[in-house]
């Protein structure tokens, strides 16, 4: 009689195990998966870009060891800025004057600028300083 209740037992278990797999097999369910990239470079959203930069940036710890070299040589100090700056300020406002008729001159370490303006015909020479090449540049046709 016990392999009799037993089998009973284990039948029972089985037709409970598939009178449970049968009753969820409703409610489970399913939807197509949709791949959506990020990087805008692969048809993500463009707005992506300046975000995925930043992140990458973030984590770039590569040092170059080249840039100390190229910066050493081509850096230039707040002096040299400034003074480059306030050259091509005097420059472009020596440049401005000949619309009104002025003529004039600008003398730098490097350089060496002359504007003469003969009634429409404006020369203009340069000097480089260092190989005392001059060039110039004639234009016709300016009415003061």
């Amino acid at each position: 009689m016990k392999t009799t209740l037993f089998s009973q037992r284990s039948g029972l278990a089985w037709a409970g195990m598939w009178l449970l797999g049968i009753t969820s097999c409703g409610v489970v369910q399913a939807t197509e998966l949709v791949y959506t990239p990020v990087n805008p470079s692969f048809g993500g959203n463009p707005l992506n870009g300046t975000w995925l930069l930043n992140n990458a940036q973030a984590q770039n710890d590569y040092d170059d060891p080249d840039l100390k070299d190229r910066t050493a040589i081509a850096g230039t100090s707040a002096l040299e800025r400034f003074s480059s700056q306030l050259q091509s300020r005097l420059l472009g406002q020596l440049l401005d004057n000949i619309s009104t008729g002025n003529a004039g001159s600008l003398s730098t370490d490097a350089f060496i600028v002359n504007v003469i303006d003969d009634s429409g015909a404006l020369t203009i020479e340069v000097t480089d300083r260092a190989t005392g090449e001059i060039s110039e540049i004639l234009v016709n046709g300016l009415a003061p």
